[in-house]
């Protein structure tokens, strides 16, 4: 058995992370900072942190949104038995067109693991993260699970280890958990009300036997509860995930919010339910909707006091491998690294990681450098901003060629990261899809800028008709910088006269909500 300090952060770390000022006798954190990005949120920096804390999310994609800039990760499919279900969720095997939780293009054994790993590591040296989260559930599935956390502790010792459960069994692997130095677990939570998950949940199976309705939510979420606080009590960093359902749980992860925190819960991220038809799962056949943007971004702001908040998760599939948007599991099929020459340097990933910290160093600077200039205007006018980005922090893909545009919201504050919008690519085949530009503005409608590389004059005509401010005079400069520099001037126009500040309003949603107001 580990204690907690030999994981680098002791159970008053956390609670110090999370503001619990009655155990730890500290103020809570606050909600601006460094370069504004919320303090409350992922986006906590070196200065935010105790060290031991710092040590274990600074190269974690999920856990700081900083490291999701520069750091990869990867999930190996082990784990194809699940112990529940979910409305939510419909497993596949061998699928390669879905990116959501549950799915994957091929199961594989811990011995193939393990090489897939070293083979992933060799060639993509920002490649940091381990984890375990299905197809089904890691602790479905103990034997696969933990025989693939020793191999890869053995085979390749700077990699941490991580596994994503839906919590049933967490309680009877708390001692493996913590023997094998996964000090990273996520637990999807997406009630502590019964008569809730009796609306998410059909059955759990427990202890050979299969319960359903109230019983089975009960014990599911007592289980949970109980599993959570036995890993704050070993020094495991807890990500909370919850699914939100509207209609069915979005009122009440307020509630989820508070009580997991209560429990030592490091970080809670609240994303959307997809429930495309297609997928095959219940509430897709029942025509349960997700949320629009606005309606997940109002619940997360309303948490965000309470806990700290993950906004950039991607969803990621059971199989996922690059950076957090970004899809490389083709490039690393059973097929290709087999036969692949292995070449683990653990110098190349040092010098690596050397590199991005002085990257990383070179961009908060510029931030604050930008914030001296925002300081002396007066507003309290916020806006969206969205930008076309491949990593790094940087303004470095053109709009045409981007999958996704990563939204800032803009302030005195600063510039904080708030969510990511998916879209269809624009360009194809060196031609522009008239039909994915319609559908790229209307998913960014609520943005008064969109940040890229660069941009063809058509879309740019386009964006202008919409409102939107296309900007690529930063092009591969920092994001945060940036959006600041743009963002000061913008208020200095407002202020002056020359432009009259508009409020933006999603298109098409259900429930249109006014995102900035002067």
């Amino acid at each position: 058995m580990y204690a907690s300090a030999q994981h680098g952060a002791s159970r008053s770390d956390i609670l110090t992370a999370l503001g619990d000022t009655k155990q730890v006798g500290r103020k809570s954190c606050s909600t601006s900072g460094c370069c504004g990005q919320g303090k409350c949120g992922s986006q906590k920096g070196q200065g935010d942190l105790p060290s031991g804390l710092w040590d274990k999310v600074k190269t974690h994609p999920c856990y700081s949104e900083e490291a999701h800039h520069h750091y990869a990760r990867m999930h190996v499919a082990v784990a194809p038995a699940c112990n529940i279900q979910c409305n939510y969720c419909n497993r596949k095997y061998d699928c390669a067109n879905e990116s959501r939780p549950g799915v994957v293009s091929e199961r594989l054994s811990p011995e193939q693991a393990v090489k897939k790993v070293l083979a992933v590591a060799s060639a993509v040296p920002q490649m940091t993260v381990l984890g375990i989260a299905g197809p089904g559930d890691p602790l479905a599935n103990p034997k696969r699970t933990f025989k693939t956390f020793e191999l890869v502790k053995t085979a390749a010792p700077d990699i941490k280890l991580c596994l994503s459960t839906n919590g049933l069994m967490l309680p009877d692997y708390i001692d493996a958990i913590s023997n094998f130095n996964v000090d990273h677990v996520t637990i999807t939570i997406n009630t502590v009300d019964p008569e809730i998950g009796t609306r998410i949940y059909p059955w759990i199976f427990y202890k050979h036997k299969r319960y359903t309705g109230h019983e089975a939510a009960k014990i599911l979420t007592e289980r949970q509860l109980q599993g959570l606080q036995m890993l704050t009590e070993r020094g495991v960093l807890t990500k909370v995930n919850s699914v939100m359902i509207p209609g069915i749980n979005d009122h009440h992860l307020a509630e989820v919010n508070k009580v997991v925190k209560s429990r030592g819960g490091f970080l809670h991220n609240i994303m959307p339910l997809i429930s495309s038809p297609e997928h095959g799962t219940a509430f897709g056949a029942s025509g349960q909707r997700g949320p629009s943007p606005q309606e997940l971004k109002a619940v997360q702001d309303s948490c965000e006091g309470e806990m700290i908040m993950m906004r950039h998760c991607r969803q990621c599939r059971a199989d996922a491998v690059g950076l957090l948007g970004e899809s490389r599991t083709a490039e690393f099929t059973i097929e290709r690294i087999m036969s692949m020459e292995l070449n683990y340097d653990m110098d190349t990933r040092k010098a690596y990681r050397a590199k991005v910290e002085k990257e990383r160093a070179a961009m908060i600077v510029a931030g604050h450098d930008a914030l001296v200039g925002l300081a002396d205007v007066s507003s309290d006018i916020k806006v969206l901003a969205a930008v076309a980005t491949k990593g790094s922090g940087l303004i470095n893909e053109h709009f045409g060629h981007a999958a996704e545009f990563q939204v800032y919201e803009l302030s005195k504050a600063g510039a904080k990261f708030v969510g990511h919008r998916r879209v269809d690519v624009y360009c194809q085949g060196g031609y522009g899809e008239e039909g994915s530009l319609a559908s790229i503005i209307s998913a960014i409608n609520d943005c008064h800028a969109v940040f890229v590389a660069k941009i063809g004059a058509c879309p740019r005509e386009a964006l202008i008709k919409a409102g939107i401010t296309p900007v690529d005079q930063f092009a591969h400069d920092f994001i945060v910088k940036s959006a600041i520099v743009w963002f000061t001037a913008y208020l200095k126009k407002v202020n002056s006269g020359e432009i009259a500040h508009v409020q933006r309003i999603q298109a098409g949603s259900r429930n249109a909500t006014v995102i900035s107001a002067a």
